[in-house]
Order: C-alpha cells, then structure tokens, then sequence
C-alpha cells in the first residue's frame, strides 16, 4: 500500500492511498490465543486486508510506568500477516490505566457540577492536561520507536472517538490552562474584556489569572465571546494533544499514514491544525444509532447526511467502524439491520465518499459495557449471515476498486457547513432558533428525496464544480467568502443566503452596519431593516426549537402549540407559503427584483426573497427560515432553473449517488434501501457488481445493489 503526501484539505479531496482498506477492529486481547489463527484465515478468505487494534490497551502496551510489554500484540500482528492481513495501529490514550488515575488524579475531568470523573470507563481523562500529554507522548514514542521497522505495521490511529463521550472539563488545571490560552490569544486583558463585553454585566478582569472557566447557566448567561473562546480553545488543545502523537509517528516512520476517527464531532476544528495534520479522516458509522438519537428521517437518510456532512471537512475518508449488526450499551439499543442491509449501508458509505471500510467489531465482546454490540462473528464464534455481506462487500469493492481510488463525489448543489466558528456561534446564542445545520437539513433532505447530487462544502474550496450554493444563516462571515461567492456567482453560479447571515463579528458583537456584513449586504443588493420572531407550529413559546449537537438535525419531541404564535406567509408565484421562526424586513437596490413578497400583516407586499443577477449567475436572499413548503418552492422555482436535475428518475426508497475520477469516469451508485424489490429504469451501461450490460427496466432486490460504469 502506497502512501504520498495529502493534498489541501477540500471536498474534492481523494485520500492519499493507493488501494482501499478493508477489514475490521479487532481486539486479541479479548480472546485466549488459540483463536487468533482461525480469526486470520477467516478474514483472509472474506478478502479482508487490515485490521485495527491496540486502541484501549494502554494497560496492556504499559502495565506500569515505563515498564513496555509489546510481547501479546507482536505474536496478534505476526500471525495475521502470516494470512496477508496488515495492521493498523491506535495509540491507546483514550483508556488511561488505573496506575496512572491513581498516581495523579489531576488528569480526570471534571464536569461542569464539579464532580470528577472516576475510572472504569473510557474518555475519562482530560485532554487539556499537560500531565496526561506527557504520559501521552511517553506510551507513544515507546510504540513508535518498536514498530518503526515492522513491515506488518502500515498505519496509525490516533487516541479513538476524541470528544465523543464529553468534550468538556472544569477542572483546575482546564481553567490554567485557558487562561494561559486566553495570555497568548489576547495579550492585553483589556483586549479580551473589550472581546467579551465585560462592560455588560461587570463582567471584566483585571488579569489574565481571574479568567473563569463559563460554567452553563451558573448562575445565569456567560457572554458568547467567553463562550465562543472557551470552545475554540478546547478544540485547539484536541488538536495539540493529538499533534504531540502525530509528530512522534512521522519521526518513526514517514511512510505510515494517520489518521483519527471521529464519533460525535464535539470541539473538533477539522479544518484548523486537527485535520492539516492527519493524512485523511476517519468516521464512525452507526446509521441506526444516530437515527434513532437524532431522528432526521429514517436511517437511510440519515446516513447519508452523516457522510455529506463529514466529507465536507477534509475531503474522502476511510471508515473505521461501520455499524455491522445490533448494536447496545447498557441503557440502548439499535434496530439490527435485515438481511443484506449491512452490505447496503457499507455500499453508501463507499458512494458518499469512504475509500476504506472497516466493519465493526470482528468479533462481539463477552464482557464489558458492550457484550451485545454484535460483530461479524457471533458470540459462539461462527460465521453467519454477517460474514457472508462482509465477503459480499469484499467482492463488490474489487469489482469496482480499479475505478474508485482517486475519485470524488460529484456535488450540484453545495450547502455551507465545516466551519467551527459558524457552529460554535450558533450555539453561543441560540435563541431558540434553528441551528445552520437544523437549516441546512430541510433543504438536504428535499435533495437527497430527489436524488439530486448535495452535500456540504466549505466556502474556501473550489466552487465551480457547483451550479448552487445554500448559505444557511452562518451568523460570522468572512470577506475572503464574499471575493468567492461573487466569483462563483460571476461564473455562472446561483448563490443563495439565507436570514441572519452575516448577523456578529468573529468576536460575537453585532456589527454596526445592517446586515449581512463583510461586504455580502452589497453584493445581494439587500440590507435588513427589522427582524422579528415568528413561532415555529407546534414551538412552545419563549425557548422555541430546542438546540441539539451539530451534524444529526433536531430530535425534539413535538410540543404544544404557543397561544402567542402569529402566523406569517410569503407569496411565492401564486403560492402562499407558512413561514416559521423568523422574518425580516429587507431594504433593496434598485437592480434587485423579487421573487417572493410578504402576504399579510404590516409586511405585506415588501420583499421577502430577492434576486439579483451578477455577471453569468443569481445571488438570491431569503429573508426567513426554511421549511418543507419554501424548500420545495425554491427547489422547483429556483434550483430547477440552473439545470439541477435529478441523477436518476428512480422510485422512493432508491439512494443514487455519483463519484467522478480524475479522468472524466463516472460511477453511478444505484442502491435499494428498502426491503422490497423495485424496479427501476437503468441507463446502457456496464454494471460492475454483475459485470453485466445493464439497459431499462431491471429489478433490484431488497437492499439490492449496482454500480454502473458511464
């Protein structure tokens, strides 16, 4: 397997691997020995390639400090290579062994009750620890420095799901370590107080060692500029703890590739230093899970969004643990998915941009806080129908992997996202509004129902492969994105903002102009006068829609109807339109014409979306939340107009999906996400799957697959 360097980070980014990853976590040390070699053969003869292993070990790698033991891992990895299966190694930081949280228990987090977190689990330790990134470094250089010649050993992970159980820690050594964050952000206390508004409140310091760490609610609001910076300095110390682990590997070995698998997506800034210093990305994918938590439409959708949203920060990634089966800790459980949706659902991870897979687990644990989180094997150590969709999917990627690597993901419409500035000052000061991604879903969701190439994108990378951008109410904006969106736009592109875009300074002021600020007001020809509320139906008054963790879209349970709630429309053609959570009044140049007014109440007949042409392309203004109704409007009246289409005209329940390579080629995934056999009206051409023609009118199964080479 060939390593080069990684490109920029951007959407469009392949990884920088020269064939795919496939295999499973694997964990030896659950097992007694006498099962390693059965373990072996069976993934060789499933067309596995790589397992991953080592990343709760720590105990094991170091029994007691700077005592080394790599005795059970060398004889796990010589044993696999013997059947042709390379390792990936993790460094094992995420699991601090009991010697360590005894001998200093200032590395234990501390919640924001004061209550420290205690061993037995996982992420208990605080990464902003300058204690704990010594241990860190000294358990990593020990593993390093021992596998630096092993040809066996090809790659690295770093610590495991970082931030996904807890990304915060009031602890004493989190507060020196924020104010020391906060010395050399500002330099001056009185440009942080100035930064914060401590004139609100008296809320000022007069030195750097007063600084406090903003506890929710204790007693009542901490300034979004404290904040906003508290979060930006978790996620610096996420990425500097890892970067102490990423410079030591490069030391051993340049040829390895790293990267880290993320979970939750908590205070991790993927586009900052955390992601320049990884080869690619990886993500979990538990499509069930996250349905089930976040409930955005059924979990084929939902995954499909995770992915979107995920290759929007670095590019393709790999994925390091792909749901295989049930999945439960002790107070959950998923739905198991059916037969032959196991492979369906590794098939869409790979259409959306996954140049590796790793099924999770190989095997289930028998004990332990996830004894039934199922594996590829069964309990009783066989092979069933589990095993079967892996060897499946094993086939399917040589079948499609000479075309794949070096492909990315076609996109149309681009939506705004991966950028932890926006997401952080979103939930500074919620107001109980959507959130940009709360936002950004209703118009994803319509998309993908259609199957319209969408997904995120960053504003810094490259916008001409898009024929639409959605801006969805990104509270900071920057001027570099103006100079790009206009270019973009100029080109030929339809660009559309939406409310309260460009609305707080990146210190969480409000500018002194109307908005959108950063030049984006005179470049829409629009300025906003007046905004006010409007409640969402079925919102529950004061506190609206309840904020939820970026990436996974609104779970709240519907709530009662707020006897305050005054209903606004828009008049879209000859369509009245129900608008929710908020309007604004726009002030408009002269070249800027209207293509939806307001209905009724004291706006009535003022502009509610405008539209202004630039150059070849429409920069477009929104004055409002989404909702199904104005999406599907805009979709038909706006979108449709810009040569969107759809890939496919396929029936509901089938997902496609389109990767492009370098050289022009086109994969067209085409797969069922039902249970039921459909048919659908395919385009002559080659099937990989079944190498097969392919022309008209062809059945799939339930969860049926294929991928047409164009």
């Amino acid at each position: 397997m060939k390593r080069t360097a990684p490109a920029p980070l951007s959407v469009w980014r392949p990884i920088n691997l020269d064939d795919f990853l496939l295999g499973v976590p694997h964990y030896p040390e659950h097992v007694d020995e006498t099962y390693w070699d059965r373990d072996a053969e069976r993934m060789a003869a499933a067309g596995f390639n790589t397992v991953r292993m080592g990343e709760f070990a720590w105990h094991i790698w170091e029994p007691h400090q700077g005592r080394f033991d790599f005795d059970l891992f060398d004889r796990a990895i010589d044993g696999l290579a013997r059947h042709g299966i390379k390792t990936i190694l993790c460094t094992p930081t995420a699991t601090p062994p009991r010697w360590l949280t005894k001998a200093h228990p200032e590395i234990l987090r501390v919640d924001a009750n004061g209550r420290q977190a205690s061993h037995g689990s996982r992420q208990h330790a605080d990464t902003t620890s300058p204690v704990l990134r010594d241990h860190s470094r000294r358990i990593t250089r020990a593993m390093a420095e021992h596998y630096a010649d092993n040809p066996h050993v090809i790659g690295w992970q770093t610590d495991n799901e970082l931030n996904t159980t807890t990304s915060l820690s009031f602890s004493e050594s989190c507060e020196l370590e924020f104010q020391k964050w906060c010395h050399l952000k500002y330099g001056e206390i009185a440009a942080l107080n100035a930064a914060w508004g401590g004139h609100f409140w008296a809320t000022q310091y007069d030195n750097f060692d007063q600084v406090v760490l903003p506890r929710p609610n204790n007693p009542s609001y901490v300034s979004p500029g404290h904040r906003q910076d508290y979060h930006r300095f978790l996620a610096e110390a996420t990425a500097a703890f890892q970067h102490d682990q990423v410079d030591i590997l490069r030391a051993a070995n340049a040829e390895w590739f790293i990267f880290h698998n993320l979970g939750q997506l908590e205070d991790i800034d993927f586009r900052g230093d955390f992601g320049q210093d990884l080869d690619f990305i990886g993500f979990d994918i538990y499509p069930m899970l996250y349905d089930e938590m976040r409930r955005t439409g059924g979990h084929a959708y939902t995954q499909a969004l995770q992915l979107d949203v995920c290759r929007s920060y670095s590019g393709n990634f790999i994925v390091p643990e792909q749901a295989s089966g049930f999945g439960s800790q002790p107070e959950f459980s998923t739905m198991t998915p059916e037969p032959g949706e196991m492979r369906r659902m590794a098939l869409t991870s790979v259409a959306r941009g996954a140049d590796g897979l790793m099924f999770f687990r190989w095997r289930p644990a028998h004990f332990g806080a996830e004894i039934y989180w199922m594996g590829i094997l069964d309990h009783d150590d066989q092979p069933r129908r589990r095993y079967d969709e892996a060897r499946q999917f094993a086939a399917d990627i040589a079948a499609i992997k000479p075309v794949l690597m070096g492909s990315s993901v076609r996109i149309d419409v681009g939506i705004a996202g991966a950028d932890f500035d926006n997401q952080e000052a979103y939930r500074t000061y919620p107001m109980g509004l959507p959130s940009p991604h709360q936002d950004a879903i209703e118009l994803h969701r319509a998309l993908y129902q259609r199957n319209i190439a969408a997904g995120f994108i960053h504003p810094e990378d490259d916008l001409s492969r898009l024929k639409v951008l959605y801006v969805p109410h990104w509270m900071m904006w920057d001027m570099a994105w103006t100079v790009k969106v206009r270019d973009f736009v100029e080109a030929g592109g339809t660009l559309i903002v939406s409310a309260m875009t460009g609305t707080r300074t990146r210190d969480n002021h409000i500018p002194t102009e109307l908005a959108p600020a950063d030049g984006l007001g005179a470049l829409l020809g629009v300025r906003v006068e007046e905004f006010g509320r409007v409640a969402a139906p079925g919102a529950d008054g004061l506190f609206g829609a309840k904020a939820l963790p970026m990436g996974f879209g609104n779970g709240a349970a519907p709530r009662p109807a707020c006897s305050a709630e005054r209903p606004y429309n828009l008049r879209f053609g000859n369509r009245d339109i129900r608008i929710a959570h908020l309007y604004e009044k726009l002030l408009v140049e002269e070249d800027v014409a209207t293509l939806a007014e307001w209905a009724d109440r004291f706006l009535k007949g003022t502009p509610a979306i405008t539209q202004r042409m630039i150059g070849n392309g429409h920069a477009i203004y929104v004055g409002t939340y989404l909702t199904e109704e104005l999406v599907e409007c805009l979709i038909g009246q706006v979108i449709a107009q810009t040569g969107v289409a759809p890939l496919l005209e396929v029936p509901a329940g089938i997902e496609v999906s389109e990767r492009i390579g370098s050289d022009g080629t086109r994969l067209l995934f085409v797969l069922n996400t039902t249970h039921e056999t459909l048919t659908v009206e395919l385009p002559a051409a080659h099937d990989l799957l079944a190498a097969r023609d392919v022309a008209g009118a062809t059945e799939l199964d339930g969860y049926g697959a294929c991928v047409l080479r164009l």
